[in-house]
């Protein structure tokens, strides 16, 4: 059975045995029909993923894996802000009257810095690193700029990655301030999870470890009832997922570069209430 199935299900129960629940207090969230959004939380949830052990997708339900891999995309090599780039719609709720999602995101990712081989971006440095100074422990990004978070329209939740190598693996820590358990989880593990498998790939390593940390893990009250039916499901394998491995430039790649091969899976859940 999927071992990201194991550790989703693992956490589910955890927050729904042991949570804390924001019930009665006064929170920022709301639901489109204004009430409150209320969670129940854990805090400092890890979870491990070893890539080179099986792909982390889901089997509870189906995770779009390239459509996940588009967004991830959009941030890290397109570095783009602006919702005409991107082919899904969860960002919607964000837009601004201009169809971006403000200084955040992929906004970030385009600003340019001084590093001390030169002027270039995060993402840049980052492969740069990956070539020339593989062992440095300061591998890293960060999303999460407060001179512009005034300026985002969601301040980032996936906001750091740390890339860190071991021989001839690559492994990295994906740092995650909150998340929506149910709509985001797995979502943001395989995002995650492909982009370390291309950064390895480039740099002619191997994907080894993802590490994933979230300081506020929490299930929202009207997805409760949601949870509880999903991780009671069947689990199947995990599914085959590679890369083209012609590709040796990241800014080659495509939500096709992915290949994915058996896929099994449980039924897919629609129309998720979203929390804004």
């Amino acid at each position: 059975m999927s071992k990201a199935d194991q550790l989703f299900v693992n956490m589910c129960q955890d927050i729904l045995d042991h949570g804390f629940s924001t019930e009665g207090m006064p929170v920022r969230p709301h639901w489109d029909d204004g009430t409150p959004a209320h969670t129940i939380k854990n805090f400092g949830v890890v979870n491990r993923y070893d890539l080179s052990e099986e792909f982390p997708a889901l089997t509870l339900r189906p995770t779009a894996i390239k459509l996940a891999t588009d967004e991830m995309l959009w941030i890290w090599q397109r570095k783009s802000n602006r919702l005409c780039d991107l082919k899904s719609h969860v960002w919607d709720e964000w837009a601004d009257e201009n169809g971006t999602i403000g200084k955040a995101y992929g906004y970030q990712m385009a600003k340019k810095y001084r590093f001390r081989q030169g002027e270039m971006d995060q993402v840049d440095n980052v492969l740069w690193c990956l070539k020339n100074d593989r062992y440095s422990r300061r591998i890293m990004t960060n999303l999460y700029n407060f001179e512009d978070l005034s300026e985002m329209r969601l301040e980032p939740c996936a906001y750091s990655m740390t890339f860190n190598v071991k021989g001839d693996t690559l492994n990295a820590i994906l740092n995650q301030r909150s998340q929506d358990i149910l709509a985001a989880n797995n979502w943001n593990v395989v995002q995650y999870a492909v982009l370390l498998m291309m950064m390895a790939q480039v740099s002619g390593l191997k994907a080894g470890e993802l590490v994933h940390v979230i300081s506020d893990a929490h299930i929202y009250d009207r997805h409760v009832d949601i949870i509880k039916e999903l991780i009671a499901r069947p689990q199947y394998p995990a599914p085959k997922v590679t890369l083209d491995p012609d590709i040796t430039d990241f800014y080659q790649f495509t939500p096709d570069s992915v290949r994915v091969e058996n896929y099994l899976h449980g039924e897919q859940i629609r129309n998720i209430p979203v929390a804004i």
